[in-house]
């Protein structure tokens, strides 16, 4: 007898992230008896079109943070409305929670409610047919390729107190044969830039994301991809063939009024053209492949005019400016303002939504990135999602803690059952 796949309840409960605030945990029982869970991260630095997460606002818990609301609305109107829905069809579950809620940012019931219930479906559907996470939402030739990592080696703005404006230096090991050797070019040079750190007394703490925050005085981001290059050469690897860097200086949080109020220490403030004529210099000196976010999530010109005049040498990606939303993403194929995008699954609230998104960029020849939030659980969803949809690019921060490395790890696992079919592509290479 083949299990039922059809919902019988919905429960949530209340879980930590990785910064210690609440967010939550949501299970999909199905008649058949078979239980998923899935859970829910949250994000520090975020677009002003994100879907709305749900928090309480009561100040007596967690700093009006807690998602009591948001478990109400999981195990209420959702549970209510979904009892008897097939998880296997999940484009008809997530399209009846869109219906439900009837709002075009999932204010009424929650981004984080709602997104909760889609993963936990998408997961319930993969144990009840006895197939991987990333082959039950892929399928095909897409759930072969395996994303190339780009570890967050060095963390500033809204994720760490270092002195940095710029909010995420990565390392991306474009040059290694497969994800066991990708994954190892990036904790050696992790561990490289550890210890060059202790020789220039700089602080070793990690930011949200386990990027250190050295906590500069002056020059930050010259000083910042000056010891990042010292630490490939020292883990024994050459930048820009087998390491190369990607930045997101997530630049709406350093916007202000018409100006980008980087320190003057770097050459700042910027108007538009002299940020884009900053970025020119580092990308001169630097082994520079990919820039996320460079301009505010409003700033379309900004975009555009990277686009035109460094988008042939390298990825101009945006993340706050489309937030995962197809809406946005059309925009910008349209003037022609980005050639790649950050793919976040709590930015859009369901996985129906973030695979059209994907797939959007996908036809319009651009790079995807599946990404991680700042404040993280211990869900590897992302690793198998990734996978499913042919990213060929992940980020979920550094080579340290045990949120981050869930997803690096399973990774491993995936690459190791898919054994000869796996795929591992250089994204940056340029024919």
């Amino acid at each position: 007898m083949i299990p039922s796949t059809r919902i019988a309840s919905l429960h949530g409960r209340e879980i930590l992230d990785s910064r210690g605030n609440p967010t939550l945990a949501v299970t999909v029982i199905l008649e058949s008896g078979i239980e998923a869970t899935a859970a829910v991260p949250s994000g520090a630095s975020t677009g002003a079109n994100e879907a709305v997460e749900l928090r309480d606002g009561d100040s007596a818990r967690f700093g009006g943070k807690g998602v009591l609301q948001a478990i109400g609305r999981v195990e209420g109107p959702l549970a209510a409305a979904l009892q008897g829905y097939d998880v296997c069809d999940q484009a008809t579950l997530d399209r009846a929670m869109i219906a439900l809620d009837g709002t075009p940012d999932k204010a009424r019931l929650g981004a984080n409610a709602i997104l909760g219930v889609s993963m936990a479906a998408a997961r319930a559907a993969s144990a009840v047919q006895g197939v991987p996470l990333y082959e039950q939402l892929g399928g095909g030739s897409a759930a072969q390729i395996l994303p190339v990592p780009a570890f967050n080696v060095m963390n500033g703005g809204k994720h760490a107190e270092s002195g940095i404006d710029f909010q995420e230096f990565m390392i991306v090991p474009a040059g290694a044969p497969r994800v066991p050797e990708a994954l190892r070019y990036g904790a050696e040079t992790y561990a490289a830039l550890r210890e060059i750190l202790h020789q220039e007394k700089l602080r070793t703490s990690v930011g949200d994301e386990g990027g250190f925050a050295p906590g500069f005085d002056a020059q930050a981001i010259h000083a910042s991809l000056s010891l990042i290059v010292k630490a490939i050469e020292k883990a024994g690897y050459q930048p820009g063939e087998d390491i190369a860097i990607a930045l997101d200086p997530a630049a709406s949080s350093f916007r202000s009024g018409d100006c980008y109020d980087v320190r003057p220490s770097s050459g700042g403030p910027f108007d538009r053209a002299g940020l884009l004529a900053f970025y020119e210099k580092l990308i001169g000196e630097f082994p520079i492949v990919s820039i996320e976010d460079g301009f505010a999530d409003d700033d379309w010109q900004g975009f555009v005019d990277q686009m035109a005049a460094q988008g042939g040498r390298i990825q101009v990606m945006g993340d706050d400016i489309t937030v995962t939303n197809a809406k946005f993403i059309r925009q910008a194929i349209d003037r022609k303002a980005m050639n790649a995008v950050l793919i976040k699954l709590n930015q859009i609230g369901t996985v129906t939504e973030t695979v059209d998104a994907a797939k959007l960029c996908h036809q319009a020849g651009w790079c995807t990135m599946v990404s991680h939030r700042s404040g993280e659980t211990n869900d590897d969803f992302i690793a198998d999602f990734a996978v499913a949809i042919g990213a060929g690019q992940i980020k979920s921060g550094a080579p340290c803690r045990g949120e981050r490395l869930a997803k690096y790890n399973r990774l491993l696992e995936i690459e190791r059952a898919l054994g000869g079919r796996a795929v591992f592509i250089n994204p940056f290479t340029r024919k």
